[in-house]
């Protein structure tokens, strides 16, 4: 005889009761989440369940996810998997001996060295240091950092990062990152938060932007003047009509072929004229990272508007 014939059900396997009748006296089931009994009898079909949902432990009364560690992220090589080796306190707060953190650091130290798999683990592991530190000099959100490990990963993946530094491929990640989410952020910008030059992020940005297709959109003289209006700390409505005036020069098509910059420079400067502000045409040029000439060129062509 087989031996599935004489053990139906597994070992940890539920057993389940498809009968709706009691087989004892006829009545009817009535199932619980731990016990399947008989209303009329009394018979007890099925006890002690297993319960396969999370178990969280218990402190003072109330349910706390104890259990779970911590979620899943890509900012980190190998996902946030890797254990952590305390040095003073055990996991319940108690100083540990002397022995007992001797013998901590040696395995500290022989986690250290077999931490990375390869050269390209490592290469992974610093990449993404380096994207989690320029998106925190830039103050970004955390949305932007996670988007830029993971375009990181991508562009590693590909081979992007043969024959380019890592700080390179890491301030594209942002800048690409930052231009796809809509971000006024420019590649000096970044560049100067990074450990690179404009011109190999400009490199980086380029080989990744048309190997890995990424969706970025042309940046408008409306992205830049947010940040541009709390750099020279000018009151919201002249950021609200200096936006205006930029939405009035990109329905004209005064922004074909012109940096945004610049026209965002004289939007700014008209409206924060028109408002009776003292700001200089030097100050608001240095700023936006464009000449006085050219803003002066910008606002006659806003001004022709008006006309």
């Amino acid at each position: 005889m087989a031996t599935r014939e004489i053990y139906t059900t597994a070992f940890d396997e539920d057993v389940q009761t498809t009968t709706t009748e009691c087989p004892d006296c006829g009545g009817s089931i009535r199932r619980t989440s731990r016990e399947t009994t008989c209303e009329d009898c009394g018979l007890v079909l099925e006890e002690n369940q297993l319960d396969r949902g999370p178990s969280w432990g218990r402190s003072n009364g109330q349910e706390s996810k104890k259990r779970t560690g911590a979620p899943l992220t890509p900012t980190r090589h190998d996902r946030g998997l890797s254990t952590e080796i305390g040095y003073h306190r055990d996991g319940n707060g108690n100083t540990l001996s002397s022995q007992k953190r001797r013998q901590l650091n040696r395995l500290r130290r022989e986690q250290s060295r077999a931490q990375w798999q390869s050269k390209a683990e490592r290469n992974l592991a610093y990449g993404l240091s380096e994207v989690r530190r320029i998106v925190a000099r830039l103050g970004l959100a955390e949305s932007i950092r996670d988007q830029a490990c993971t375009l990181f990963r991508r562009a590693q993946s590909e081979g992007l990062c043969h024959g380019r530094s890592l700080e390179a491929v890491a301030a594209a990640s942002v800048y690409a990152t930052s231009r796809c989410n809509g971000l006024g952020r420019s590649r000096a910008e970044i560049a100067a938060s990074a450990r690179c030059d404009q011109g190999k992020l400009t490199n980086a940005y380029d080989a990744m932007n048309v190997d890995l297709e990424l969706p970025t959109q042309p940046v408008s003289a409306i992205d830049r003047i947010p940040q541009l209006a709390t750099e020279l700390e000018v009151p919201d409505r002249v950021r609200r009509r200096a936006v205006e005036r930029a939405q009035q020069a990109s329905d004209a098509g005064l922004t074909i072929g012109r940096r945004p910059s610049g026209v965002a420079a004289g939007c700014l400067y008209l409206a924060a004229e028109r408002a009776g502000l003292c700001l200089s045409q030097r100050q608001i040029a240095d700023t936006a990272g464009t000449s006085p000439n050219t803003l002066r060129n910008r606002r006659d062509e806003l001004l022709e508007l008006d006309a």
